[in-house]
């Protein structure tokens, strides 16, 4: 015999795959799930906790339960892949606002991101992706002019390891990553389409050349229910 709290999440799940109730849209309330089904309180939030918890809504306190996108993007974890390159495997309209390109004197912060000589300046690029009309991610791109010697506008519109690799002739090795889920930032309302969330899937990145020189650190901001990070594992 079934458990009352999985037949309504089981319930809800499949009406949520089929599309009978859409991304965004408002699940009924709690009262109005312990008369549909006739059970407790305690039920129906077994049942909404389960379907939180495995990504098919969104719970804001004195709102409700909300519908989330569940055609999620695969975002690799281990390889270092362009926007461009992403784009074009998902086959998604997409599209890059560059809204900061400026080389600067790095401060303390960034030249130990990036293991800076006093010399050495930083090019900074702050960019944000659009996925079908909704802008999800915030790049916050900073390089090593002693490796990227120019960026222009048109580059970083379209694909800065592209030149890097094709232009500038330099082979891009290995990453290490970070990730986190942080509160919204200033910069995240600003020019994020973040609707109810919160919070935001935050990825940094340090990005070496094949011959082990950093000459990228990254800070990828990423609105939660557009993406799911996926790696592949073998044991040895």
């Amino acid at each position: 015999m079934e458990i009352k709290y999985l037949s309504i999440y089981n319930d809800l799940m499949d009406s949520i795959e089929k599309k009978e109730i859409g991304a965004g849209e408002k699940l009924p309330s709690e009262n109005q799930l312990m008369d549909m089904y006739g059970v407790s309180r305690d039920t129906v939030r077994k049942a909404l906790d389960l379907l939180e918890g495995n990504g098919y809504i969104h719970k804001i306190k004195g709102k409700g339960s909300f519908v989330l996108d569940i055609n999620k993007f695969d975002f690799p974890i281990t390889g270092i892949v362009s926007f461009k390159e992403l784009s074009q495997k998902l086959g998604v309209k997409s599209n890059t606002l560059v809204h900061e390109l400026d080389l600067i004197n790095p401060d303390k912060y960034f030249a130990k991101k990036l293991e800076l000589t006093k010399e050495d300046l930083v090019w900074r690029v702050i960019r944000v992706r659009e996925i079908g009309d909704k802008k999800i991610i915030l790049d916050k791109d900073y390089f090593n002019n002693r490796y990227v010697p120019n960026l222009t506008k048109e580059i970083c519109e379209s694909s800065i390891y592209e030149y890097i690799e094709k232009d500038l002739g330099l082979n891009i090795g290995f990453a290490k990553k970070e990730i986190t889920l942080q509160q919204i930032s200033k910069e995240d309302k600003e020019y994020l389409d973040l609707e109810s969330f919160d919070m935001v899937v935050v990825v940094k990145s340090y990005t070496y050349l094949d011959d082990a020189s950093l000459f990228q650190y990254t800070e990828s901001r990423h609105r939660p229910d557009k993406f799911r990070f996926v790696d592949f594992a073998r044991r040895k």
